[in-house]
């Protein structure tokens, strides 16, 4: 189906990684319409695939500051 058949295995890196290879197919043109809309949606995956793993690391951060007394301080978190 996609050249990325195993996306949810990717690691952020590796997802980042095939994106960007991805949009400079698209930027260097020369593809047909059927060609685009098949990266299209391999970019839209693995855009997917990397705001879960962002998702994750947030969760795991609120987990962490965790307080001793075992409350829960949880602060804005932001991603830049």
């Amino acid at each position: 189906m996609t050249e990325y058949e195993n996306v949810e295995e990717m690691t952020f890196e590796q997802s980042i990684d095939a994106l960007e290879a991805l949009v400079k197919r698209l930027e260097d043109g020369g593809i047909d319409l059927d060609e685009s809309l098949r990266i299209y949606e391999q970019a839209v995956a693995l855009r997917d695939h990397c705001r879960s793993i962002l998702e994750d690391g947030e969760r795991r951060i609120r987990k962490i500051m965790e307080t001793a007394d075992g409350s829960v301080r949880e602060e804005e978190f932001e991603i830049n």
